[in-house]
């Protein structure tokens, strides 16, 4: 976003240039192989490991952290491939403090779970470093599918009927493929280029061609490819962003979270303008992300507003708490009423509010100072040319198979798109093979 004459407080250049390099180094430490394996003893190897019924993907988390506990991180990494081929991406992002975690018997017992996310990163991350892809194409079958997005689900989808022995045509809008891996994450979550480096080492299982700049509704329609394919998967996600209903909105200053992390994905961090005070509105994971990161470009002040109660954000708590250490403020329960200034934004009057006998009710009202607000209240199918009234699409219809967040069932995690992406494959291939 360049400076404009109409937002003087928002700039980029805040902070010195080695800043940047501390702010957006990895935000989790990695575990070198003695701590992995102290880590690893921790677990009990629960015969009905209740961690793996919390993991989407059912990964078999005792089975992998096993093998690291007996020194074979590349066989572990293989028992996480198997079921999660994005397993290094969601090693890094999956809330596993919601999932696997909160599910350990450690975590009931102690308070203090078997650190599952890192031990899957140690184990990913010790085999993809060797260039390794542990799986190999079947025979060729001759069956030709289009997946368009290449996304989580798009890729996780792909990768699976490849290894099936199908040719896969990749559709993705982008310049690069990753979808939200490469364009939503926080930077401070996937340092040195990994989601790049990971979509690279996945089409090492080969029969996968990538085809990017290509927009469904405007380079390819769906008829046509269900004309030229013998399956077609969807794996879009939600292109549309949802307004705020404020007035003021459209002022100088006000943009969409998902636009500005994806900048800040794809630019000099020093590059990316900031405002002096920030307010993002919404309560989900890009918010977080939003708001931590204008902090860590430099930002005064930053505060979150949310129009629930701390127990109904969908960030989840560790999240929270990541973002009021970093400098965060959160306001709960507060809804924009309107957005203030002439011709750039310079403040947000906002209600607290109430529940009530016909939902959410405001009251009395304040008023924040702002020269830079993001809208991260969530997205919608809307934009997207195949969507009907802003509702998802169904999973499986005719030749045509849908997952991901564009999918009715969707949940917004990389982890749940690609076990969609996954079990579409599967369920593709046994259509194609019966």
């Amino acid at each position: 976003m360049s400076n404009s004459p109409l937002t003087p407080g928002v700039v980029a250049d805040r902070l010195p240039p080695a800043a940047y390099t501390d702010n957006f180094s990895d935000v989790q430490p990695v575990f070198d192989r003695h701590e992995a394996r102290v880590a690893a003893d921790r677990c009990y190897f629960c015969h009905d490991a209740p961690c793996m019924t919390a993991c989407p993907t059912s990964i078999d988390i005792p089975l992998f952290i096993r093998q690291i506990a007996t020194g074979t991180p590349d066989a572990a990494a293989k028992t996480i491939f198997a079921q999660n081929i994005l397993g290094g991406m969601c090693a890094r992002v999956c809330p596993t403090e919601q999932l696997c975690e909160e599910s350990c018997v450690r975590e009931t017992a102690e308070g203090k779970p078997v650190e599952i996310g890192r031990l899957q990163r140690f184990a990913t991350d010790t085999l993809m470093a060797k260039g390794v892809h542990p799986f190999t194409r079947a025979a060729s079958t001759g069956k030709r599918i289009a997946v368009v997005g290449a996304g989580p689900a798009g890729l996780a989808c792909a990768h699976r009927l490849a290894m099936k022995g199908h040719d896969v045509v990749v559709f993705e809008r982008r310049a690069k493929p990753g979808g939200l891996n490469e364009y939503g994450i926080a930077t401070y979550k996937t340092p040195d280029n990994f989601a790049a480096r990971e979509v690279e080492w996945l089409l090492k299982i080969g029969g996968i061609t990538m085809k990017t700049g290509v927009e469904l509704g405007h380079h390819v329609t769906l008829e046509a490819l269900q004309a030229d394919y013998d399956a077609v998967f969807l794996g879009i996600g939600l292109a549309g962003v949802n307004a705020l209903r404020a007035a003021g909105e459209d002022l100088a200053g006000v943009r969409n979270a998902v636009d500005f992390i994806a900048e800040l994905r794809q630019s000099d961090k020093a590059s990316v303008a900031v405002g002096r005070d920030v307010v993002v509105i919404g309560g989900g994971m890009t918010a977080v992300d939003a708001a931590v990161q204008s902090k860590l470009l430099g930002a005064n002040s930053v505060t979150m507003v949310y129009r629930r109660g701390k127990d109904k954000m969908s960030a989840s708590e560790y999240e929270q708490d990541h973002a009021t250490q970093s400098g965060v403020r959160i306001i709960y329960g507060a809804a924009p009423v309107k957005v203030l200034g002439s011709a750039a934004v310079e403040g947000v009057e906002f209600a607290y509010t109430h529940d009530g006998p016909n939902g959410l009710e405001m009251g009395e009202t304040f008023t924040l100072k702002a020269d830079q607000v993001f809208k991260a209240i969530g997205q919608t199918l809307t934009a997207a040319p195949i969507a009907k009234d802003g509702a998802k699409l169904v999973k499986q219809q005719g030749k045509v198979w849908a997952g991901g967040d564009c999918a009715a069932g969707g949940e917004d995690l990389t982890v749940t798109a690609v076990a969609e992406g996954r079990d579409a494959a599967e369920a593709i291939h046994a259509s194609l093979m019966a």
